[in-house]
């Protein structure tokens, strides 16, 4: 009898071997490792992300253009009728949200400026944040100034800056229109 039980035991274990349940079947680590992936996976969830789909996730905070719509990419073929860099500096900014401070705001080395020709290299612009594209029309002895709370921009001279980089000293500007 009790060799019976031996061979019911070996034969018990043998069969247990082969089973599926088994935590050394090849099946069951399988199975273990993509449930602990799964919970990995699941984890990895941050709390700004909407499942819209089966296997698709859409974030819920906004883009880099939306929260600051100057940081916009932007490519422009300016129309014929944009003649001066004021008016291509109007042009980009239409859809923005942003627009220009006036004349007073900005002094007279801005109203020249946005009075001077558009060069035709400037003719079309981009791919580029607003900003580059702001300060590529404007040129490097202006700074852009935004204002976010109007949503205005501005543009000043930088003088001592532009001197100090490129070793020439700037007339004063007078209406050479």
């Amino acid at each position: 009898m009790m060799r019976a039980r031996l061979h019911k035991t070996f034969e018990a274990k043998f069969i247990m071997k082969k089973s599926i349940l088994n935590p050394t079947h090849p099946m069951m680590a399988i199975a273990s490792c993509l449930a602990g992936i799964c919970a990995v996976a699941s984890v990895n969830l941050h709390a700004n992300d909407i499942q819209v789909g089966r296997y698709s996730l859409f974030a819920t905070t906004p883009t880099e253009a939306q929260a600051d719509p100057l940081q916009a990419i932007i490519t422009v073929q300016f129309p014929d009728a944009v003649r001066t860099v004021g008016d291509a500096m109007q042009h980009v900014l239409r859809q923005s949200g942003y627009r220009l401070a006036g004349s007073e705001a900005m002094g007279s080395a801005s109203a020249y400026l946005m009075a001077l020709p558009l060069p035709v290299v400037h003719q079309s612009l981009g791919p580029m944040p607003l900003t580059r594209a702001l300060d590529t029309l404007a040129g490097p002895a202006f700074r852009l100034v935004e204002d976010p709370v109007h949503r205005l921009v501005a543009f000043e001279r930088c003088e001592m800056e532009w001197q100090a980089v490129h070793g020439v000293v700037l007339a004063p500007l007078t209406d050479r229109h």
